[in-house]
C-alpha cells in the first residue's frame, strides 16, 4: 500500500517550495529523511528553483520527494508524475536504441556512417565509425547544430562539408549533432522513423508509460512549466535533431524505473536487457571519467571532487583528450554511472550505483548548475550508505 504524507517547514523566501510531499511504502530512517529534505530545500532557495522532484531507489524500494510548484502561474504542485524536460538525459535513450539495434543485428558500432547513409559516401563524416557518435569522439562537432541548419536537406549539406578538428577517437567534444545522427541511423536500421522507434517500440519495451517526445494533449496538465535563469517561463522549442539529442519529457516515476533497469548486474535475459547493459561498456578515459555509450562512469567509491570535475563546464564545453580503452571495459558493478541534462528551463540528473543497487533521479523546472545536482545526489547516497 502506498502512503503519502506532507511535511512542512517555516516560511522562507520560497515559501511554497518548502512544502514537500513524500510518497513511499515505508519511511527511510529519520536522519536520511532529514538529509534529503534539508539538502533539497537549500538548493531550491539558493537557485530559486520553483519545483523539484527527487526519486530514490534503494534495493528495489522506490521513494519520491516532491517540492514546490510545477507552475508558478497556476500554482500546480509537483508530483512523481509531473513531466519534466530532461535535456541530454535523452541521449541515454538514444544510445539504448542504438544498442538494441546492435543486439538485434541491425547495426554495428564498428561500421562507418556511410554504411547506413550512403549519400554521405566520400565525406569525412561518412568515414566516422558509429562508436564515436555514441562517445562524443567523432572529431570535433559543435555543441549544437548550427543555427542556419533548419531542415534535413540543410543538415545533409552541413554533414557533407563538415571537417574534423581531430582524428576520431582521440578527443572528446560533447556534441548534439553526433549523437543526434546516431539516433537517425539507429532508427533507420530498424526501418522506422526515430519518433516511432522510441515512442512505439523502445519506451514500451523499457516499461515506460509517461515518457514522450511529443506530450499528448491529454497529458499537458502534467507538463511542468520551465523557468530560465531570469525566472522567465521557458519550454523547449524543437530544432533539427532535438528529438534524438535532448527532446525527452518524462516523469520521476518513469526515470527511476529506467534507472532501476540500469542496476541489473546479472546475466541479461532479453534483447532489451542486453541493450541496456551494453551501454555501460567503457570505451575512453577522459580525466577521472570513463566514457561509456553516453553514460559517464567512475570507479566506486568515488570522490565528490572527481564527480564535479567530470560534470564540469570544462568537460561539457571544451575539447578534452580521450584515451581509448583497448580492449573496452566490460560493464562493471562497482561504479557510479551518471548523466546530466538541461534545457533553457529545466535541469535534471540521474545517477546509479549497480553494486549498491541504488539510484537517484533529480528533476527541476529550472536550469541550475550541474555541480549543485551532483552535490545533492552525493549527499543523498552518503545518507543512504
Amino acid at each position: 500500500m502506498r502512503i503519502t504524507r506532507t511535511l512542512s517547514t517555516a516560511a522562507c523566501a520560497l515559501a511554497l517550495s518548502t512544502l514537500a510531499s513524500v510518497a513511499h511504502a515505508e519511511p527511510f530512517a529519520p536522519d536520511i529523511e532529514d538529509s534529503v529534505q534539508k539538502a533539497a530545500k537549500a538548493l531550491m532557495q539558493q537557485y530559486e528553483v520553483p519545483g523539484l522532484v527527487i526519486a530514490i531507489s534503494d534495493k528495489g524500494k522506490q521513494q519520491f520527494y516532491s517540492f514546490g510548484l510545477a507552475s508558478k502561474e497556476t500554482d500546480a504542485r509537483t508530483t512523481p508524475d509531473t513531466l519534466f524536460e530532461v535535456g541530454s538525459i535523452s541521449k541515454l535513450f538514444t544510445a539504448t536504441l542504438a544498442s538494441y539495434a546492435q543486439v538485434e543485428g541491425k547495426l554495428s558500432f564498428a561500421e562507418p556512417v556511410s554504411h547506413y547513409l550512403p549519400q554521405l559516401q566520400g565525406s569525412a563524416f561518412g568515414k566516422v565509425p558509429l562508436l564515436h557518435l555514441a562517445t562524443h569522439t567523432a572529431g570535433g562537432f559543435p555543441l549544437q547544430v548550427p543555427d542556419n541548419v533548419k531542415n534535413d536537406e540543410q543538415l545533409q549539406d552541413y554533414l557533407k562539408h563538415w571537417q574534423p578538428s581531430y582524428q576520431a577517437g582521440t578527443h572528446r567534444t560533447y556534441a548534439n549533432p553526433s549523437i543526434g545522427m546516431l539516433g537517425v541511423i539507429a532508427a533507420k536500421s530498424l526501418q522506422m522513423p526515430f519518433k516511432s522507434a522510441m515512442q512505439n517500440m523502445l519506451y514500451p519495451a523499457l516499461g515506460l508509460s509517461s515518457t514522450y517526445l511529443s506530450v499528448p494533449q491529454d497529458k499537458m496538465p502534467l507538463y511542468a512549466q520551465g523557468y530560465d535563469k531570469q525566472n522567465q517561463p521557458r519550454r523547449l522549442t524543437p530544432d533539427v535533431l532535438a528529438d534524438e539529442a535532448y527532446g525527452v519529457r518524462t516523469s520521476a516515476r518513469d526515470l527511476i524505473h529506467f534507472a532501476q533497469l540500469n542496476l541489473n548486474t546479472g546475466k541479461p535475459a532479453s534483447a532489451i536487457e542486453r541493450a541496456v547493459q551494453n551501454t555501460h561498456t567503457g570505451y575512453f578515459q577522459i580525466g577521472p571519467m570513463t566514457q561509456d555509450l553516453i553514460w559517464e562512469q567512475y570507479p566506486y567509491p568515488v570522490t565528490q571532487a572527481d564527480l564535479l570535475e567530470g560534470n564540469s563546464n570544462t568537460m561539457a564545453y571544451e575539447t578534452n583528450k580521450a584515451v581509448a580503452l583497448n580492449p573496452p571495459l566490460a560493464p562493471q558493478k562497482a561504479v557510479w554511472l551518471n548523466k546530466t541534462g538541461s534545457t533553457s528551463g529545466f535541469g535534471g540528473y540521474i545517477a546509479v550505483l549497480p553494486d549498491k543497487q541504488q539510484a537517484v533521479v533529480i528533476l527541476a523546472n529550472k536550469n541550475y548548475p550541474n555541480s549543485a545536482r551532483v552535490e545533492l545526489a552525493y549527499a543523498i547516497f552518503k545518507a543512504l550508505n
